[in-house]
């Protein structure tokens, strides 16, 4: 039984396995995932005073999206799409969005008076134009 089914695999003993065909027609070996393996995402809980339909925490709100936006694969399709679409440019101070720069997630219409989650809705901006956009009350196309 444990000839069969269980290998040693480095430095560990007892890795279940199996094999498959491949697209070649060769047998390959498959491993069990080892959970030790897998990386430790810390979430962060939302603020108990958050209200979604407060505009005063629409800044936060719209800072958590992009968060959970670019921890995922669908997210960050988006936000490439935005940027493609946009032009690679900010629209409040027309320089580029690099990457690796800190840039923020803005709804043009925000969600507390309605507006929605497409992409028609949402901009990509700099930290700075971000802050400006909301606290001096911008504008946005």
């Amino acid at each position: 039984m444990k000839a069969k089914y269980f290998t040693q695999r480095g430095n560990q003993c007892w890795v279940f396995h199996g094999r498959v065909v491949d697209k070649q027609g060769q047998w390959q070996p498959v491993y069990l995932y080892h959970t030790a393996q897998a990386k430790i995402r810390r979430h962060v809980q939302i603020r108990g005073a958050a209200n979604p339909y407060d505009p005063a925490w629409e800044a936060y709100l719209e800072e958590r999206l992009s968060q959970r936006m670019a921890d995922t694969l669908a997210g960050r399709d988006a936000v490439q799409r935005l940027w493609k679409w946009q032009g690679g440019k900010c629209p409040v101070c027309g320089q580029g969005l690099v990457e690796g720069q800190s840039w923020h997630l803005h709804h043009k219409e925000w969600r507390v008076y309605g507006g929605s989650d497409a992409l028609y809705n949402r901009r990509l901006l700099h930290a700075n134009g971000h802050r400006q956009v909301h606290h001096q009350g911008l504008e946005v196309e």
